[in-house]
């Protein structure tokens, strides 16, 4: 492969270009800085991404005019830019974007992306991020990528030809990490209510966070879970060595941990590099409802900002604040709910930081509904279990109630006989 140098490689992106970024861990920080030191000379570029790490200095103000940010999901780099109206929230299912980057009009001109090392056949991969990344690389006119010996070797849809490459920079910096979250007692509290809801031999999609390292820690005397997720982190990393994760009852890929991307360490990122159990896919097949539902016991565990007596979930905002994107919260859910004996949880603290309470009467203005009250089954906080389905909106408010903070009980209550008129 005849390596370019980073400015060579980013003269390619051209005023008016769309640019996708690669996602998460997987984020080329090199090519960013080196294509943002580029705004005074560009003008229109649009760039397109999922969330992405390290710093985002397109969005910065003085930026502005140079780039477009059209945000599928908004992370920390780029939360700002959104709520100060510098940049663009773009509310779509993750299912769907691999669709959208392939059909839509005008497409992607250039990616960015960051690759492992070729190995002897010329072939790279995507390493930890293939979700989306692989429908933006398969459809772009042009492809940047930094190749970096840090990257993990992971099996799966996102392998490259270095003859697809248009323009190779050589770096060497480790890949973004994210330190292991130590759950609160909330959290553990919340992890053990819903370890209580796993049954042995079935399939798992969870994030990352303390609540979701909390409920991995309370499965370590279950027998033969299973992986299908959109992303993980470190939890499952022991899970697989202690053999209580094996996969040996899903029905698709039995045996294999199945994702899109993952973030976490570099323990877990070692843990993927040329591991055979490992698969990291397109996100458009991963996160299909209709694939998640063919494996057993599907139990998808999803949180919440906010979730009103009825049911409904507020996942990506905070009012009009928006704080993070629809993702695939609602592929797991419906899928969780079509599978064999699954189970679609949400799983949330019962208040706020400030003591406010996270199940409300009424959503905060402005607030979006990721999951309606039909696709919830059960809600969990630290104070026990609600089951939703198949009972009447009173009945609803009644189990929510029952697991809100105390402090905040006779408040719902009121609430709700204002509402029902009686309760």
């Amino acid at each position: 492969m005849a390596y370019t140098s980073i400015a060579a490689a980013v003269s390619l992106i051209q005023s008016g270009h769309t640019v996708f970024i690669h996602t998460a861990a997987a984020t080329p920080r090199e090519l960013v800085y080196a294509m943002s030191d580029r705004y005074k000379e560009l003008k229109n570029v649009r760039l397109v991404s999922i969330h992405t790490e390290w710093d985002a200095p397109y969005a910065d103000p003085e930026r502005y005019k140079s780039f477009q940010i059209d945000a599928f999901f908004v992370g920390k780099n780029v939360r700002q830019a959104v709520n100060e109206g510098r940049a663009n929230y773009v509310p779509m299912f993750l299912s769907e974007i691999p669709r959208y980057f392939r059909t839509c009009n005008p497409g992607v001109d250039v990616a960015l992306i960051s690759v492992s090392p070729p190995d002897k056949n010329g072939y790279c991969t995507l390493g930890v991020s293939c979700d989306v990344s692989k429908a933006a690389v398969d459809t772009a006119k042009i492809i940047i990528a930094e190749v970096n010996p840090r990257m993990p070797t992971v099996l799966g849809d996102g392998v490259i030809h270095i003859s697809k490459i248009t323009a190779a920079v050589e770096v060497d910096y480790p890949i973004y990490s994210q330190p292991v979250k130590t759950p609160s007692h909330i959290d553990l509290s919340i992890g053990r209510h819903v370890a209580s809801l796993i049954e042995d031999g079935a399939t798992l999609q969870m994030g990352i966070g303390g609540i979701p390292n909390a409920v991995l820690e309370s499965l370590h005397q279950h027998k033969d879970l299973g992986i299908h997720t959109e992303m993980f982190s470190d939890g499952i990393v022991d899970l697989v060595e202690k053999g209580v994760i094996t996969g040996k009852h899903k029905k698709v890929h039995p045996g294999l941990l199945i994702s899109s991307f993952a973030i976490g360490s570099q323990r877990l990122y070692k843990f993927m590099d040329t591991n055979l159990l490992m698969r990291l896919m397109d996100v458009g097949y991963v996160n299909d409802p209709s694939i998640i539902r063919k494996n057993p016991k599907v139990t998808a565990i999803n949180s919440a900002i906010e979730i009103d007596i009825f049911g409904q979930v507020c996942a990506d905002s905070i009012g009009f604040r928006q704080y993070s994107g629809v993702g695939g919260q609602m592929d797991f859910m419906r899928g969780a709910a079509l599978s064999e004996n699954g189970k679609p949880i949400i799983a949330l603290p019962s208040v706020t930081s400030k003591g406010n309470s996270r199940i409300v009467a009424q959503l905060l203005p402005g607030a979006s509904v990721v999951t309606t009250r039909a696709h919830v089954h059960y809600v969990v906080t630290e104070y026990g279990i609600a089951y939703l389905h198949g009972k009447n909106l009173k009945q609803r408010a009644r189990a929510l109630i029952n697991i809100a903070h105390p402090d905040h009980r006779n408040k719902l209550e009121k609430d709700a006989f204002e509402i029902f008129k009686s309760f």
